[in-house]
């Protein structure tokens, strides 16, 4: 038996009258910060980043195997990557090393690093050599005694409001939320405005 002739189903019209569909709402930048705090922002071109307490809670996992667990915060990390995006440098100093740092680390694309360093000043200006950058170009989030030699010097200094009170003393900007919390995402979106690409990249993520 000869198959019937193939006929298309008719395509789902919107009826006459229908509403049209409502326009998309604008994105607009909420986030507002002190003109003297982003004037002091401009210009920066690396951020040095410490890890226990800035990028996590400052809680330490240890087992039989040693530092196997580290938590972050997804907030941070996407703030890290945005800042790669709009041409600034993200470094890591730390004066631990663990796999699991590493790890997250490469996934952010992270590459400036120097890990199981307790003298942090030489090692951030052996950066700083390479990227062929100075203090004034710098900006640094610690929160306890061996971030303080970064903190003096950079253009900007800020911290995590659980830090050290002699870390949180000498900050030009303390952050809301704590460390491994959102705090580093702070830092970054502060950078992002201050730059002036905060809302360029704002309506490419809502596009």
């Amino acid at each position: 038996m000869p198959n019937p002739p193939h006929t298309s189903l008719p395509q789902p019209s919107t009826p006459p009258g229908a509403p049209a569909l409502p326009a998309l709402p604008a994105l607009l930048p909420t986030l507002g910060f002190d003109p003297a705090l982003l004037l002091r922002a401009q210009g920066i071109r690396v951020v040095f980043f410490d890890i226990d307490g800035v990028l996590t809670d400052a809680g330490l996992y240890f087992s039989e195997a040693g530092e196997t667990l580290k938590r972050f915060h997804s907030l941070d990390g996407h703030g890290i990557k945005l800042l790669q995006r709009a041409g600034i440098v993200v470094a890591v100093v730390s004066g631990r090393d663990s796999a699991p740092l590493r790890t997250r680390l490469q996934a952010l694309g992270v590459t400036h690093l120097r890990l199981g360093h307790e003298n942090k000043r030489p090692a951030a200006e052996a950066l700083l050599a390479e990227l062929g950058l100075g203090w004034h170009e710098a900006a640094a989030m610690g929160d306890d005694w061996p971030d303080l030699p970064l903190l003096r010097r950079c253009a900007l200094a800020v911290a995590p409001p659980n830090a050290h009170p002699e870390v949180l003393r000498l900050a030009h900007h303390v952050t809301t939320r704590p460390g491994g919390q959102g705090a580093a995402r702070e830092l970054c979106d502060l950078l992002l405005v201050a730059s002036g690409q905060y809302a360029r990249l704002l309506q490419e993520a809502g596009a």
